[in-house]
Order: C-alpha cells, then sequence, then structure tokens
C-alpha cells in the first residue's frame, strides 16, 4: 500500500540526489512503496553524506565503523547535517515509524519514534532513550520488520526481542528482526548466543555449528528444574521449532513438549534437552553421528555391499529409477538385477526420480506430468509394487515465492498424473521449506529431506516437516574391500518403509519415443502440408473461408497447428508409452481439429462460457464434455486410469478442464480407447492393424458417412506421422 510520506522520502532522494547516476544513487520510482531499491537508495545517500566514497548497496563493516568513528551515536547533538537527518527521517517512515516532516530536525516528533524503535528492537534497557546507535542503525537501513507482522507469532517476538537485547553488545552480534517469523537470521543468532554462553570470545564465536559447540553442548543438558538461561535458550529452541512451551524455566510442561518432539523426530525419549536434542533443534542435520537405518546413494547395491549395508543396521536403501547421463555417475540408475539383491538380503527399497531439477526455471505444471510419466514407466520398468512412493527431487535452495510460482505447480502436475496413471504415491526430496509446503498443498504424502544442506534458507528457521519419512543428515562410507560403498546416512521415521518385493520388469522395447525434432521436424512438417493439400486442406483457409477471414476470424494455419501438436510431442510421448499404443493415433485428430477450428467452434465456446449452452466440442481435440466424461468413466471401470467417476453434474466442470492442452489432450488418448470398446474391435495397441487403426479415427467423429470420411482423411495423416516416429524410436 503506498505511503504519501514514502512517496516524499523517494522524492527527498530523487531530488537531493539527481546527479546519482555519477555518485551510484539511482533514481527512484515515486510510488510510496518501502522495498529494497529505496533502502538501498538511503543507504547510498548515508555513505556519501559521511564521506565514503565507494558507495554501496550493503551497510557493511565500513558503514557502521564509520558512524561508531565519527559521531559514537546519532541524536540532535552529533547529525552532521539537514540532509543527514533527512535521510534518517526517510528510512523511519520506510520503517512505518513518524520521522517528523522530512525537515532536516532531529526534533520531539523523530526522539519518540527512534525510542519506539528501540523498544521494538528489545533494546530499551541496552539503549534507553532517543539516541540512534550504530547497530540500531543497520538496523533500520534494511527490511527487518520489528512488530509482528504477517501472523507472526507473539512468543517469537519476544524470544528475537530478547536476544537482541541481551547480545547487542557482542561484536559480531547484529540486531535481528522482531516480526514473530523463525528465520536464517534468527537461527544464526540463536547459535551465536549458544557460542557466548559458552564463553567464546568475540572473533571465535561465528554462528557455526561446529566442534567447539558441540563440546560445549554435551556438558549443558537441562532438564525439569533447570532454570536460568540455559532454560531460556533451550525453551526459545523448541518454540523457534512450533513446539507449544513457555519461554523461561524448564517445566514439566517443558519436559513433556521435549519427549515429544524427542519421539517426532526419532531421539530417545529422555524428556531432558541431552546434545541429541539441542542439536536437532539448533541445525538440520542434528547429531550427524546418529546411526540411521536408511540410506541412498549412487552406487549399486552388489551382493558383498548389500551384506556391508546389512551389518551396519541400514534397512531401507533409497535408489534412483533413471539417469537422465549415459557417462556421469554410470551406477545412479537401478542396475539389472539389484533390486533382487536388495531383496534377497533382506533390505527395502525406496525410489527417487529426478532429472535436473536444480533451479526453480526446471519446474513446471507441465514439466511435472513429464516427470511423473517418466517415473512410472521407470517404477513399472524396474518392478515396483503398488503403493510405492516414488520421491521427486527439489535438489536446490528454492526460494519462497520460487515454491509458490515454480514448485508447487510441478506437483501438482505430479501427483494429478501419477493419481490418474498408476496405484503409486508421491514423495518429495527437498529442504524442509519445500517438503512441508508441497505436503500441506495436498500433493505428497511423505517427505524425504535433505538436511544434510543445513545452509539452506529453505532448511534454516524451518521445523522438519509433519510428513518426513526419511532425514538425510550426513554421507558415510561402510563396509570395505569390495563391500565398501558411499551413502547418505539417513533416519527413517517409519511412515515409508520401502518395497521389498518386486514384480518382472515390465517391457519398454518397441515403444514410442519423442521425436528427434533436430533431424525430422522440417520434413515432417513439409509432408504433412503436401497431404493436407493433397486433400483440399491449404496451409491457410479452405471449407469455403478466404485466408484473410480465416486468419481474422482466428483460425490456424497447417504450419502452427503442427508447431503446437510439436510443443506437446512430450506428452503424447508419455501417453503412447503409458497406453502402450502408437503416439501417432493421438496426434492425427488432434493436429486435424487444430488445423479445422472454424468461427462456428468459438461462437459455441462462447455460448457455454456465457451459460447459453451447456456442452461443446473444444480444446485442441474439440471434444465434447459429456464423450470425455464417458471415456473417463470407461477408462476408470477398466482399471486403466483412476478417479471418482463423473456424472452429468460435472459437465461444465469437465468443460473447463478441457481448456487445458495437458488434459485434452489425455481425454483424447482416453477416448480412443472408448472407442475400441464402441466399436467391438481390440484396445489399440503397438501392433494395431491399419483398418482397425482407421476405424477408431473414424469414430473420433462420431458414425455414419462424415465419420467413414474422417476415418479416410485421417489415415493419410497418421501414416505421415507414424513415418517419422517410426524413424524416431528406430535410431
Amino acid at each position: 500500500m503506498a505511503d504519501e510520506m514514502v512517496r516524499l522520502a523517494q522524492r527527498f532522494v530523487n531530488t537531493t540526489y539527481n546527479n546519482g547516476a555519477t555518485l551510484g544513487i539511482s533514481k527512484l520510482d515515486e510510488n510510496g512503496v518501502t522495498g529494497w531499491p529505496t533502502m538501498y537508495a538511503l543507504t547510498r545517500a548515508l555513505q556519501y553524506e559521511m564521506g565514503i566514497t565507494a558507495l554501496s548497496d550493503s551497510f557493511g563493516p565500513t558503514t557502521l565503523s564509520t558512524i561508531g568513528a565519527k559521531y559514537g551515536k546519532l541524536d540532535e547533538t552529533t547529525i552532521p547535517s539537514a540532509n543527514f537527518c533527512r535521510i534518517i527521517q526517510s528510512a523511519l517512515y520506510c520503517k512505518g515509524y513518524d520521522g517528523g516532516d522530512i525537515d532536516g530536525t532531529y526534533n520531539s516528533r523523530v526522539r519518540a519514534a527512534v525510542e519506539k524503535l528501540n523498544q521494538n528492537m528489545g533494546l530499551g534497557v541496552t539503549y534507553p532513550g532517543s539516541s540512534l546507535w550504530p547497530k540500531v542503525v543497520k538496523g533500520l537501513f534494511n527490511m527487518d520488520a520489528y512488530v509482528t507482522v504477517n501472523n507472526g507469532s507473539d512468543a517469537i517476538r519476544s524470544i528475537q526481542q530478547w536476544l537482541n537485547g541481551r547480545y547487542i553488545l557482542r561484536k559480531d552480534f547484529y540486531v535481528i528482526p522482531c516480526d514473530g517469523h523463525h528465520s536464517r537470521d534468527v537461527a544464526k543468532s540463536m547459535l551465536f548466543a549458544i557460542q557466548y554462553e559458552l564463553g567464546m570470545a568475540d572473533g571465535t564465536a561465528n554462528g557455526v555449528f561446529g566442534p567447539g559447540t558441540q563440546s560445549g553442548l554435551k556438558s549443558h543438558t537441562v532438564s525439569l528444574g533447570t532454570t536460568g538461561t540455559w532454560a531460556q535458550l533451550f525453551t526459545a529452541a523448541m518454540i523457534l521449532n512450533k513446539r507449544s512451551v513457555s519461554f523461561g524455566d524448564f517445566t514439566a510442561e517443558v519436559k513433556s513438549g521435549v519427549e515429544s518432539f524427542q519421539s517426532f523426530i526419532k531421539l530417545s525419549v529422555t524428556g531432558q534437552g541431552d546434545f541429541q536434542t539441542w542439536a536437532s533443534l539448533l541445525v538440520s542435520y542434528g547429531d550427524q553421528s546418529r546411526k540411521g537405518t536408511a540410506c541412498d546413494g549412487v552406487t549399486m547395491v552388489t551382493p558383498p555391499r548389500a551384506q556391508a549395508l546389512k551389518d551396519a543396521g541400514y534397512k531401507y536403501i533409497g535408489r534412483y529409477l533413471f539417469n537422465p547421463s549415459s557417462t556421469s555417475l554410470p551406477e545412479k540408475q537401478i542396475q539389472p538385477g539389484e533390486l533382487a539383491t536388495i531383496k534377497e538380503y533382506g533390505l527395502r527399497c525406496f525410489p527417487i526420480f529426478q532429472t535436473w531439477s536444480r533451479s526453480a526455471d526446471y519446474f513446471s505444471y507441465n514439466q511435472g506430468t513429464n516427470d511423473a510419466f517418466r517415473a512410472i514407466e521407470w517404477a513399472q520398468y524396474h518392478g515396483f509394487k503398488a503403493g510405492t512412493i516414488i520421491y521427486f527431487a527439489v535438489d536446490y535452495d528454492a526460494m519462497d515465492g520460487e515454491v509458490t510460482d515454480y514448485v508447487i505447480p510441478h506437483f501438482r502436475g505430479v501427483m494429478r498424473t501419477v493419481g490418474e496413471n498408476s496405484s503409486y504415491g508421491v514423495g518429495v526430496y527437498g529442504p524442509r521449506n519445500v517438503c512441508q509446503r508441497v505436503a500441506d498443498a495436498g500433493y505428497a504424502a511423505a517427505s524425504f529431506v535433505s538436511d544434510m544442506s543445513s545452509g539452506f534458507s529453505g532448511n534454516l528457521g524451518y521445523p522438519m516437516p509433519t510428513n518426513w519419512a526419511f532425514d538425510q543428515i550426513a554421507t558415510v562410507t561402510v563396509g570395505s574391500g569390495s563391500g565398501a560403498i558411499e551413502i547418505d546416512n539417513n533416519i527413517a521415521s517409519g511412515r515409508d518403509t520401502g518395497q521389498g518385493d518386486f514384480d518382472p520388469s515390465s517391457y519398454t522395447d518397441g515403444l514410442d519415443v519423442d521425436l528427434d525434432k533436430a533431424t525430422y521436424q522440417d520434413m515432417m512438417l513439409t509432408d504433412v502440408q503436401n497431404y493436407l493439400t493433397s486433400i483440399g486442406v491449404p496451409e491457410t483457409g479452405g471449407d469455403g473461408w478466404t485466408d484473410s477471414d480465416w486468419a481474422t476470424l482466428g483460425g490456424i494455419s497447417t504450419t502452427k497447428a503442427f508447431e503446437l501438436v510439436l510443443s506437446a510431442d512430450w506428452l503424447f510421448t508419455s501417453l503412447a508409452r503409458q497406453l502402450k499404443l502408437r503416439k501417432a493415433l493421438i496426434q492425427a485428430p488432434v493436429l486435424w481439429e487444430l488445423r479445422k477450428l472454424n468461427p462456428l467452434d468459438f461462437v459455441a465456446d462462447e455460448a457455454v462460457e456465457h451459460g447459453l449452452k451447456d456442452d461443446s466440442s473444444t480444446g485442441w481435440g474439440q471434444i465434447f464434455a459429456w464423450v470425455t466424461i464417458e471415456a473417463r468413466n470407461y477408462c476408470m471401470q477398466q482399471g486403466i486410469i483412476n478417479g471418482t467417476p463423473l456424472t452429468d453434474s460435472d459437465v461444465r466442470a469437465v468443460w473447463d478442464d478441457l481448456q487445458d492442452p495437458t488434459y485434452n489432450i489425455r481425454s483424447v488418448a482416453y477416448l480412443t480407447l472408448y472407442n475400441s470398446h464402441q466399436l467391438g474391435i481390440a484396445r489399440p495397441s503397438l501392433t494395431t492393424s491399419l483398418a482397425d487403426t482407421q476405424a477408431l479415427l473414424a469414430r473420433y467423429n462420431g458414425t455414419g458417412g462424415d465419420a467413414e470420411q474422417y476415418g479416410r482423411e485421417l489415415i493419410g495423416l497418421y501414416n505421415v506421422l507414424e513415418n517419422y516416429n517410426q524413424l524416431s524410436r528406430n535410431q
């Protein structure tokens, strides 16, 4: 929300530092909205007024030390100039405080605002009054909040204020937010606090959970009756991990909360704040010396390695369904005979699916759909039984906004595809925040948590996901000689025990593959154009429409229809492989219907949108919702797909779903199977005859003479598409 005083602060920067390009101070949008650009510009202006020549967005050590050296503290007696004061007043407004009239006067309104700021930071005792001390100034020139925001916890805010007030005079401790939310900064401040209480000197304390910190904590077990600072630190750590206890002494309530936490995290239930409990509260991987019963790795489990793993106490082995690289980590994918070895030695396997998944732009709804189809196929190929949970990887430090914009839609595609096309379950591998958010969205039954990456922002400041199954905490080597194997050591919660028996491998020979576009796309388009032209369908227009009318009214050219179909080649391939049929059988009607779109189709769609009609043939495949309902219900009855049977009351919802090309194309595939039932012929396969293929294509358009003509036209298009699909799969 825009604020007039923030807008005036932005105008002050622009008018006062109008040679900002020379100074390195960017011109601001005068929109009245506080943001990093405004805070950066104010920081640079402050540095300029203090005589710092190398201006920076960062309020770093030089800026901090210069304030201390030049002024000691800032108030009405030390502020060197009116513009310097205006910068302070502007920053106060950006933080939501009354900075006066931005008039360069450190007046009573400014003093009251600074006093309130100090109190909100938890520094009212350390820094009483209305002076701005250097670390407070640093905290003023960022985007941290010092009041509870966005449904934050008042209990967490009180801890943040307590940490600030107790440790602000230590050299490397800076003001942390007091917004009621756990975060990376708060997690690090807790480690600093622990180190300070252990007696570490400034410069030695570093906020890292290292050997010295771990050694010190081993002699600071807290238990029922413990009071003082160590009890406060422990209860603070519990609260930051979303445990419902009171901040302060180690009471019976705290003991009960500790027992619950230890049980959840799979520690020995002692009711005491022992080292392992401290570790699990303070850092994502906890005590890395814990013995896990689960592991994962990129190395084949041979008989000697299986024996070594069993001897080391492991029960559950995570292995990859697929390796996209033929050269890197050659044993990453489950190898022939490996699952039989795992079974023979009484071990169990849980499958992981990962291709790239290491940056936000990998993730999308369509990519999730694609990954799910491939994971289902590979799981079936290796013989994983119904009920197996497949863990789909998010193998990078996804920011919370990226989880919202990319990861959640990705897992929506994964869940929809796995749920509809298999009897498998969906799991997620990734940092804590990713796992919890995917679980909260309803898209994962279990989480495999990458807690070993303790520096990930998605792990720092986040509690263990409520549905965690495996907790990855350390890389270790077990066994020796031919039995030696490097693994990631995982704690198992018991939520998922993997699989100990496997079906025979399914076949993949002869199935369609993605089109080799680099080699065949241009030739394929030419042959499609030539064939369609030969039956009276030119590149554009046709059916009595001029080219200009066709384009004006939304008609699609042969080239555009072809490009759209190839843009979804991955989906046609996935459906064809899943259903064990030729993808040209799905491609041909979709390509034809896209090319044949006409104004009457658009008019019918608009009538449905405005409630004037109940249904129309719609989307890429021009399917009626009622036909889609019949086709999907048939496939559900046959066990081909999963889902809840649809009824006439679902017509509008299904029609809306058909606007999504992915849903539409899938429905074309299911309709093809339903049509074989209606014709009384065998379900389409890799060896379906041309006569049956033509009959299926004809049935796509109904029955009668027009449908027969449709079949004759589309069988030629099918042959063109199948020719290039065959060339690709024979490579």
